[in-house]
């Protein structure tokens, strides 16, 4: 009997199983802000559905001691791995005072929070891209071991912060990691229509580093192509260029009717090879997974969604008092 993939990677079946219960309790908080913002108790989610599996797959593949991570708004399972707990997603939704993310100021999906290393994203997209090229330019100045991972979607890949931080870093063979989720959608806007190459990495080439794309259906094969990325960043090597190609199974956000641009027929295609099942069978073949062990890590994470909920729903406001904190210089 040959060894499965995931042990070929180097992966234990507890980190598999981590790195699924992980995936699940993004899917599963996720599906938690639809049902209250369609009950009017928060007002907008932006979702992870259909990413998960790029999204803890390439987290798992990185140093959260040591690494930095510049996520996008949909990368919940990136910072959930990084250690932001359910109930500061919740009450980032809620917008709480107590929200680790802006004390209640930014909408969902703009995530920071200093002591997990995750850097605050800002509201203009790929903006990210050249603060990750800054962390990683600071950390090659200091001779610090670090990478820093930076995420963004397939249409952000069209705009000039883009092609200026990676021109950068490419020039400096600086310690980054790209990492293109490409989910076929930039909000209405299908791939066809917003790039005219095949594939995201092929974009690598100009730059003159490796560009790779994976199926981001599958955990393993975005944990791979970054584990290999990371290698080469801490090897002196400079930046690589990943795009990991999914799906978003739901409407851009809570505030977007995507039945005007594409059909039901063609989000039922993709649900049928949706990362949480795939995942779900390949390690349930790998005797990793079964009934009873699936229904007790449901079990558990429900209980921590509702307390998250109930926590943060009665959770405080910030003080009006604190209106123009962290707006103006104080004494």
């Amino acid at each position: 009997m040959g060894e499965n993939r995931h042990e070929v990677l180097g992966l234990t079946d507890e980190q598999v199983l981590e790195m699924y219960t992980t995936m699940l309790e993004a899917r599963m908080i996720d599906e938690r802000m639809w049902l209250l913002n369609r009950a009017g108790k928060i007002p907008f989610v932006i979702s992870c559905q259909g990413q998960e599996a790029a999204q803890v797959g390439a987290a798992m593949a990185l140093d959260k001691e040591m690494d930095y991570a510049l996520p996008y708004y949909r990368d919940m399972g990136v910072v959930l791995h990084f250690g932001m707990t359910g109930r500061d997603l919740m009450l980032s939704a809620f917008a709480r005072a107590e929200d680790p993310n802006s004390g209640g100021r930014q909408m969902p999906g703009h995530f920071g929070q200093k002591k997990n290393r995750i850097v605050t994203g800002s509201s203009p997209v790929t903006t990210q891209v050249p603060h990750a090229v800054g962390f990683a330019l600071g950390a090659k100045m200091k001779k610090q071991n670090v990478v820093a991972f930076t995420t963004f979607g397939e249409g952000s890949s069209n705009q000039g912060d883009f092609h200026e931080g990676i021109n950068f870093a490419s020039v400096h063979d600086l310690p980054v990691i790209f990492m293109c989720e490409n989910n076929k959608y930039a909000i209405s806007v299908p791939l066809d229509k917003q790039l005219n190459i095949e594939h995201v990495s092929d974009r690598a080439h100009g730059y003159g580093i490796p560009g790779e794309s994976v199926d981001g259906n599958d955990p393993l094969a975005v944990f791979e192509a970054v584990s290999k990325a990371r290698n080469r960043a801490m090897n002196g090597e400079g930046p690589t260029l990943i795009e990991t190609v999914s799906y978003r199974l739901t409407p851009h956000s809570s505030d977007d009717d995507d039945s005007t641009y594409r059909s039901k027929e063609e989000v039922a295609a993709a649900k049928k090879i949706d990362s949480i099942h795939v995942f779900g069978e390949y390690l349930r073949e790998a005797g990793v997974l079964n009934d009873d062990v699936e229904n007790s890590i449901r079990t558990k994470l429900r209980r921590e969604i509702d307390e998250a909920t109930d926590y943060a729903e009665n959770a405080d406001y910030p003080d009006v008092d604190t209106l123009t904190k962290y707006v103006y210089e104080e004494e």
